[in-house]
């Protein structure tokens, strides 16, 4: 069955812009992610989501899961655990690694859940 595909519009906005904060992401002691190069996705109602570059995430402390979501609008989404964080950052990690033309700058770009890391900082760069 085919998945239905949604175009972001005035009942359901989506925007995606440069964050001009630096954001550092950080799980048991460590730092996951430093990035004064984050994207800050506003969709609808929702709070706001910032993606960091993949290149500003030290990927070789996530594993890859089984998990994914389908969103009509952003399209399909993988999911990453962060071993070091124990149980609680099982799938803490998220990315649409072919995003819909609507958010095609997320691209490369993974989020992260605020109650699966220790924290989130969002600073001055």
């Amino acid at each position: 069955m085919d998945k239905p595909v949604k175009i972001p519009g005035p009942d359901h906005p989506i925007t995606v812009a440069k964050s001009g904060s630096r954001v550092v992401v950080s799980v048991a002691g460590r730092k996951i992610a430093d990035s004064a190069d984050a994207l800050s996705l506003r969709e609808a109602s929702y709070p706001e989501v910032l993606y960091i570059p993949r290149k500003d995430v030290d990927m070789s402390l996530l594993e890859r899961t089984d998990h994914s979501t389908y969103c009509p609008y952003k399209g399909e989404a993988s999911y990453y655990s962060i071993p070091v964080g124990g149980e609680r950052a099982v799938n803490a990690v998220w990315s649409y690694e072919s995003p819909y033309d609507a958010v095609a700058s997320i691209k490369e770009h993974v989020a992260f859940y605020r109650d699966r890391v220790d924290s989130i900082e969002v600073g001055a760069q």
